[in-house]
């Protein structure tokens, strides 16, 4: 299936302070030059703070990553969980259509939304709150039909039920998730066969429908003040960035401190001819990559093709918040391959990995 990014965007994107936070904790979980890893919680957490995912979204998160923006688009459009369009300001509404809930009745699920929502699915409804699609089997085959609104489960679903819990949602209201029908979790209809025991000591709803009871939280958006941020391998929480400031998994260093290691490569005070080399043309090297490389005297791809291992060494253990990134992703060879051969070439070569 086609995927692509909606034809209407924001004009920029930024995360709360709180969810900064969040997105710096993630960041350092992971050694250095190897922050990419990060990537999918960090478009999960964008998506969960604005309900879809935007460019900017997608390019602020591989700007902290120091990703080539095609390759965080990559991971956007790879995965069905990312919503590429703007969703439904209050919930949007995902109904499980594979083969338990479309024999139990998914389609007159589906019939609903068009009704009540949008007649097409990923479109908003007219009052902006709503939008819907149908998902393939969200492992809830016990209690079909089921549909996920926003953070959790609502199972046993009836066309009835699923209009009462729009109109409740549409009035503020937070619905008890779970099952509708008076189950208490997955057991059959009838009542329980065994642990009957149990029966007598639990809590008035299931694990997970307590939660959402506790805490009241179904819809909301996340903005990052949940829950504490616990980064305890740093020995404490991290701390967002000022604002403004784009967030790198490495406190970058002070001017003139930079680390003594290998030998620093030739630079230049300014491009020459007045025009630097599209060094975003090597794949790795995103625009606050190629802004720390011209910060560091290097705008051409023949002063990288140049570099020896003494070179590299420097570059790698200099390179604030992205380092290794220069041996990770052969910066060397894919610059010498460009002066070779001239970007057409070199590009046409790179979608195999072919330098």
């Amino acid at each position: 299936m086609l995927r692509r990014l909606h034809k209407d965007q924001p004009a920029s994107f930024a995360f709360t302070p709180a969810n900064l936070e969040w997105a710096q904790g993630q960041i350092s979980k992971y050694p250095a030059g190897r922050q990419a890893s990060a990537i999918i919680p960090l478009l999960w957490r964008a998506q969960e703070q604005e309900g879809w995912l935007s460019r900017p979204a997608i390019e602020t998160v591989a700007d902290m990553l120091g990703m080539a923006y095609i390759r965080a688009l990559e991971v956007a459009t790879f995965y069905f969980m990312f919503q590429l369009q703007p969703t439904g300001r209050i919930a949007h509404v995902q109904i499980c259509g594979t083969t338990s809930c479309m024999i139990c009745g998914a389609e007159d699920l589906i019939k609903v939304c068009k009704e009540l929502i949008a007649p097409a699915p990923h479109a908003l409804s007219a009052d902006g709150n709503f939008s819907w699609e149908e998902v393939e089997c969200m492992g809830a085959c016990a209690n079909a039909p089921m549909a996920q609104i926003g953070k959790d489960y609502y199972e046993d679903l009836t066309p009835e039920k699923l209009r009462d819990l729009i109109a409740r949602f549409s009035k503020g209201e937070v619905p008890v998730p779970g099952p509708q029908n008076g189950r208490y979790a997955a057991e059959p209809l009838s009542g329980l066969t065994s642990l009957k025991d149990f029966e007598s000591g639990r809590a008035q709803y299931n694990a997970s429908a307590q939660r959402a009871v506790d805490i009241g939280d179904v819809v909301k958006r996340i903005d990052g003040t949940e829950v504490p941020i616990q980064t305890p391998w740093l020995g404490k929480s991290s701390k967002a960035a000022p604002s403004g400031d784009v967030a790198l998994a490495e406190k970058p260093a002070a001017k003139g401190d930079a680390v003594a290691e290998g030998t620093k490569p030739a630079a230049l005070t300014a491009p020459r001819d007045g025009a630097a080399d599209a060094l975003q043309t090597i794949e790795g090297i995103g625009p606050a990559l190629e802004k720390l490389c011209h910060e560091l005297g290097i705008f051409h791809f023949d002063q990288i093709a140049n570099w020896g291992s003494a070179e590299i060494a420097w570059m790698d253990a200099n390179l604030k918040g992205f380092r290794g990134r220069v041996t990770r992703d052969r910066w060397v060879a894919q610059a010498k391959l460009i002066g070779e051969v001239g970007i057409p070439e070199f590009l046409r070569r790179a979608k195999t990995n072919d330098y």
